[in-house]
Parts: structure tokens; sequence; C-alpha cells
């Protein structure tokens, strides 16, 4: 038990550390994010709103054990990482990495959540 707790404190560590620094660009560099949008074809509009529910997932994430809004976060996550991976694909500029990242923390996280909390 002590061990799946550990794993699932890092994985969520670095999760939280990941999608932080993800807000953070999108709040504090938001001309290259805005440009990065672009080249994705998605509105620039969305990057506020985007980045404060990034905030709210880790919120959820973090605070509510054993809630259908915790669940609903991990969904969220799972579904911006696979269309950030394929997005960075299309372009081709070499950037899927961090979403593969993400993604494996989030399903480590998800999987150790499930263990601790059953």
């Amino acid at each position: 038990m002590q061990r799946d707790k550990i794993i699932y404190y890092i994985a969520t560590g670095l999760l939280t550390l990941l999608m932080l620094y993800s807000a953070g660009m999108y709040f504090f560099n938001h001309t290259e994010v805005a440009s990065m949008f672009t080249s994705f074809g998605y509105p620039t509009y969305i990057i506020y709103p985007y980045a404060i529910a990034k905030l709210l997932g880790l919120v959820a994430v973090w605070f509510m054990s054993r809630s259908i809004i915790k669940e609903w976060a991990y969904a969220g996550f799972f579904f911006a990482f696979i269309l950030a991976f394929f997005a960075h694909i299309m372009i081709g500029d070499g950037q899927q990495m961090g979403a593969v990242l993400a993604m494996i923390f989030l399903i480590v996280s998800y999987i150790y959540n499930k263990k601790i909390y059953k």
C-alpha cells in the first residue's frame, strides 16, 4: 500500500508540474502559444479557458477523492493529451513527446489512484 501511494504521488506530481508549466505558458507566453494554436488550426480564443480548465482539472485530481468530478478530470486530460499528440503529429513539429509523457503520468496516476481508493 505504501509503495502504491508513493507511485501515485510521484506520477501525479509530475503530471501536475507538466500541466502547471503548460498553463503558465498559456498565460505568460500568449503570443507563442497563439502562433502554435494557429498552426494547429485551433482558434486562439480558447487559450485562456483551456489553461483555466487545466488548473481546475488539477484541483479535481488532487482534492476530490472518490468523486465523479475527479473521473471527469482524468477523462478530460486523457482526451486533451490524445488530441495534443495527434495535433503535433499532423503538423510535424516533433513536439509530441510532451503529450506522450503526460499520457504516461496520467495513466499511472489513474491506475494507482484506483488501487489506493478502492
